[in-house]
């Protein structure tokens, strides 16, 4: 299973391979899109990483799809 991570599509920078510089770009943009894939994504200590794997894939489509369609995309994790 391919795995993703969630930005948004004005974000000149990669959460796959610049995180660092996403992430403050993000913050200082309003977006908070990881807390937001926390908030969303049900995921347990308690659960298989897949299970993990899979809550977070279902929270990403949903934002994708249905809470910012336009505005977030999924971007794939090479190797995953």
């Amino acid at each position: 299973m391919t795995q993703h991570m969630l930005t948004t599509m004005d974000n000149p920078y990669s959460p796959v391979t610049q995180y660092d510089q996403w992430w403050q770009w993000d913050h200082d943009a309003g977006y908070h899109t990881p807390g937001l894939l926390a908030r969303l994504a049900i995921t347990s200590d308690e659960l298989s990483d897949v299970d993990n794997d899979l809550a977070a894939e279902r929270a990403i489509n949903e934002i994708v799809l249905e809470i910012g369609p336009g505005l977030y995309k999924r971007v794939p994790v090479p190797g995953s």
